[in-house]
């Protein structure tokens, strides 16, 4: 008899949904190109549009303002750039400041020399030390060009959420461009860019529900913009040429508009399960350490560390029960290594860390199956003498 499996990392992908699956089925009848100015091409032009209205609801900004890309990695680097332009002025980018817990999309640096881009630090609990990065922008050299901050909104390992607002109210004072890694925030909490003050957006398709392949880079106006990411046939402005992924796109659009009407439903009923899970986990194993259990999180993540078990051991054991979670970011092509994350935070990263994401489709029987595979695990642990 097969194992019964259970889904539980919905931060490294979300299944695709209905809705998005109906809409892409109903995109493959739609011959036209949407750059093409026949019947044809305007059928497809509207789908595509209408696609752009609910990305940009869900994230609260104007439909002209989102540029779809392949996903948010693509999306990081056409923002990420020294090179800017203010209407028809070039405008030079000095200096990248990113968190130091932030995906590697962004650690990267994008278009950046590595000798201008600079790591803010986060406090133990895992939050941006505001006044570190304040610190940093009062010493920036204003004669390299202005600074740019980057700051996810929620963390991708830990869900912990960060103060993006405040940050960038800090480079704001300076002149300086905020932008934001929003891919594990939408569809999770609320997300406004005028709100957060943000310069540009970042998200994903496949975090939402949609499909794999597709993203976008929000803005916040038109002036101020980075030099286009792919020249070409003028597709998406002039900012992202090449004929769109119409389908993928379709899809997209049918899961933000999804995920926008859902998600105070969401997020209730997933932050009681995941209070059931946490709950169950310390009974069995009253030394599990749940990282960012004291700040703000968003309420389908629990990062966690059972002492004397390492990550890749744990996600075997959880594996064989059934159970599919993660060892952090699923950003490094399956390698289960050390978490920056933990190592931002101040704590041992030989430690190991689990990563379990919930979703819309979470069940009261997914999580006693967890708790249940969760008790094995932590039992094992102590019969083979890794903790006391």
């Amino acid at each position: 008899m097969a194992l019964e499996r259970t889904y539980l990392d919905w931060n490294a992908t979300a299944p695709l949904c209905d809705e998005a699956r109906f809409a892409m089925i109903v995109a493959l009848s739609l011959p036209g190109n949407a750059s093409s100015v026949h019947g044809e091409g305007r059928a497809a032009r509207a789908a595509l549009e209408k696609a752009r209205r609910s990305v940009a609801r869900l994230v609260g900004a104007e439909p002209a303002h989102v540029i779809f890309t392949s996903g948010a990695t693509e999306a990081s680097n056409h923002v990420l750039v020294p090179e800017f332009r203010m209407g028809r002025a070039a405008l030079k980018i000095g200096a990248l400041y990113v968190s130091a817990i932030e995906h590697p999309a962004i650690r990267e640096g994008g278009r950046f020399a590595s000798e201008n881009v600079h790591e803010i630090p986060v406090t133990a609990e895992g939050v941006v030390d505001l006044a570190a990065l304040e610190a940093m922008l009062a010493a920036h050299d204003r004669n390299s060009g202005l600074p740019m901050v980057a700051v996810m909104l929620v963390n991708n390992e830990t869900g912990i959420v960060q103060p993006v607002a405040e940050a960038a109210k800090l480079a704001h004072a300076v002149g300086g461009l905020m932008v934001v890694d929003a891919v594990q925030a939408a569809a999770r909490i609320a997300v406004d860019i005028n709100a957060l003050d943000a310069d540009f957006l970042i998200i994903s398709s496949h975090k939402i529900g949609g499909p794999k392949g597709v993203g976008a880079l929000v803005t916040r106006g038109e002036v101020l913009m980075p030099k286009p990411l792919i020249r070409g046939g003028g597709q998406e402005k002039g900012h992202r040429s090449g004929t769109e992924n119409f389908f993928a796109i379709v899809g997209f659009g049918a899961a933000a508009e999804l995920a926008f009407t859902e998600l105070d439903e969401r997020r209730d009923r997933i932050s009681s399960l995941r209070a059931r899970l946490e709950e169950g986990m310390r009974g069995s194993a009253p030394d599990v350490i749940i990282h960012g259990a004291d700040v703000e999180r968003v309420s389908n993540t629990c990062f966690f560390t059972l002492p004397g078990l390492k990550s890749e051991t744990g996600q075997i054991g959880f594996d064989l029960e059934g159970i599919a979670l993660s060892a952090g970011s699923a950003c490094s092509s399956g390698k289960v290594g050390e978490s920056h994350v933990l190592t931002a935070m101040g704590r041992d990263p030989k430690l190991g860390g689990l990563r379990i994401s919930l979703g819309p489709a979470t069940t009261e029987a997914d999580i006693d199956r967890v708790i249940a595979a969760f008790a094995k695990v932590a039992g094992r642990r102590r019969l083979d003498g890794q903790a006391a």
